[in-house]
């Protein structure tokens, strides 16, 4: 059964990101009015009142991310003015709030007090573009954080004095779309790899940060939603180029594989999987392109049949950005699944097989990993905003601009199929369009 509740007038302009806490009770929102909101859901009804609210930042605020509850309550927040901001909770007396900390069993104690408020303790502003995401590390490695902007960076930061959170590292930075990644020799198109990406520069040299990029990435989701089918990219200007571009991070869950970060950067429609390692650069080991290999889409039996480089050029179909990435639980599983969803409406599912060796040399990397993708569903016809999974790794759900959240999910032959939908705008919706596809099973 899906259960749903509304808030009503969340905020005062468009809501660029929602983000549950470590427990599920509390919900940190996000919007083009500058501010950020932390609401508290009353478990006896199930209603969500706000608790905080302030202005977080001089540009809209595009992603939030809330640090494990064993840093206190910590929350990043990146934003089209080009900075990144660690906030904390703190109580009237001026000390951090320790509410939601685990408690002696494991669980976390009682609730904050009504007068607690969050306090900005850093600053980044690292970034040369609009800071597009960000994302904390699983708590085993610390407290650290990623954020990827629009100039092409990935920037990693670690806390160096946690009681205090207000010394970061910026500990990596590397450009993605240069950065090189392998694929084992005898690669197909099944495998969805490429031996080298293209680098293509995206970002936008802008004065200053303006909240009109955000409204020409809405506006070509609403296009795609009256046309019934997205539209190729437009390249007429710099600030269109950043429109359709795609920003998104996300990271491993499981400590056994070290530290993986999967990151879609820019307008190509590719995922690479990133490795940090404290011995060496990061590395590239994982390309996830959907597109098919060059080799396959310009085979032809008939030398008739046979097209020139131009009609080749003419039939490729036209590369959408990712613009959102997930990498769910592993739970015991010998591979990976990693979900992403696109401006070209598809949400996609890729199972991700690492190599048996994790200590190999930079050198013996290639044919490590390998990734094919298992489910890519169309249903949304317009631009997916966000994909995320359940903690299990066995339910996904996606946002879309057709105003509708669907979810996915596996069947007993391992056939992932949709389980469901609701429109946004509803509190709760009983039967959904796809009635004869739904498997509402447990």
């Amino acid at each position: 059964m899906i259960q749903t509740g509304l808030i009503q007038n969340a905020h005062n302009d468009l809501v660029t990101d929602a983000s549950y806490d470590f427990y599920g009770l509390r919900l940190a929102t996000c919007s083009l009015d500058q501010r950020i909101k932390v609401w508290h859901m009353h478990e006896s009804n199930g209603t969500w009142a706000v608790e905080d609210d302030w202005k977080a930042h001089d540009a809209p605020v595009s992603r939030l991310s809330w640090a494990h509850p064993e840093f206190g309550s910590v929350i990043a927040s990146s934003s089209f003015d080009r900075t990144v901001k660690v906030w904390e909770q703190v109580s009237p007396l001026g000390q951090p709030d320790s509410s939601q900390q685990l408690n002696g069993s494991g669980s976390s104690s009682q609730s904050q007090p009504p007068n607690s408020r969050w306090v900005e303790r850093a600053v980044l502003t690292d970034a040369r573009g609009t800071v597009r995401a960000v994302e904390f590390a699983p708590h085993h490695f610390g407290l650290k954080f990623a954020a990827i902007a629009s100039d092409n960076q990935l920037r990693i930061y670690e806390c160096l004095e946690q009681p205090s959170l207000t010394t970061w590292q910026l500990s990596e930075e590397l450009d993605v779309q240069s950065l090189p990644s392998f694929a084992p020799p005898s690669a197909h198109s099944r495998s969805h790899t490429v031996a080298l990406a293209t680098p293509t520069q995206t970002n936008a040299t802008l004065d200053a940060p303006s909240a009109s990029l955000v409204t020409q990435a809405l506006q070509q989701g609403i296009q795609q939603n009256v046309s019934g089918a997205p539209q190729a990219p437009t390249r007429s200007g710099t600030g269109n180029r950043e429109a359709d571009g795609g920003w998104c991070i996300s990271w491993c869950k499981d400590r056994y594989w070290g530290e993986l970060i999967a990151v879609g950067c820019g307008v190509n429609g590719i995922v690479k999987v990133i490795q940090l390692s404290p011995s060496r650069r990061p590395t590239a080991v994982l390309t996830l392109d959907p597109a098919p290999a060059p080799e396959t889409a310009q085979a032809s039996s008939a030398p008739e049949a046979q097209a020139t480089d131009a009609d080749h050029a003419t039939a490729a179909p036209p590369a959408f950005a990712i613009t959102s990435v997930a990498w769910a639980p592993s739970c015991g599983r010998s591979y990976h699944l990693i979900a992403t969803g696109g401006r070209d409406g598809r949400v996609r599912i890729w199972r991700v097989k690492p190599g048996d060796d994790l200590d190999r040399e930079e050198e013996e990397e290639e044919g490590k990993w390998t990734a094919s993708v298992v489910a890519d569903f169309d249903q949304h016809k317009s631009a997916v905003g966000r994909v995320e999974w359940n903690i299990t790794g066995t339910v996904l759900s996606s946002a879309g601009n057709d105003g509708r959240i669907r979810l996915w999910k596996a069947t007993s032959g391992n056939v992932w199929r949709p389980a469901g939908s609701l429109g946004v705008e509803q509190a709760v919706e009983t039967e959904v369009p796809e009635s004869k596809d739904v498997d509402m099973e447990a």
